[in-house]
């Protein structure tokens, strides 16, 4: 389970990079095609618009992926198993403690205090 957590980690870190760098890669709506692999835009390697169209394809995708790894490590982070509920099949149940050494010492008033090995019965209330 640690490995696939630190998978997970792995791609988020790198899907953010990407996301990050596409974004400042990307011009807004106003700017030309030109000013953003040179001037001449349309000898480029995805043509005229090829390249607007690649950046935010690709940025939504990464951005899908963030989104995926988040939700799967929230998924990872807030599960617990469940404990075993032994070969009878049954929860196992704590006793409840004895009654405290003090409380049998006032019971009998003659009698002489007993010391308990219980911790904490020595600590005065």
């Amino acid at each position: 389970m640690l490995y696939l957590k630190t998978l997970i980690i792995v791609v988020q870190l790198l899907s953010a990079l990407g996301v990050i760098g596409l974004v400042l890669l990307q011009h807004g709506k106003g700017a030309d095609m030109g000013a953003a692999f040179g001037s001449g835009a349309s000898g480029s390697l995805f043509g005229a618009t090829g390249s607007a169209n690649f950046l935010s394809r690709t940025t939504a995708i990464l951005a899908a992926v963030f989104f995926v790894t988040t939700l799967t490590l929230t998924y990872l982070g807030s599960y617990r198993p469940q404990t075993s509920a032994g070969v009878l099949g049954g929860a196992a149940s704590v006793p409840a403690s004895a009654p405290a050494a003090g409380a049998s010492a006032a019971a009998a008033p003659g009698s002489a205090p007993v010391a308990s090995s219980a911790p904490g019965a020595d600590v005065p209330k």
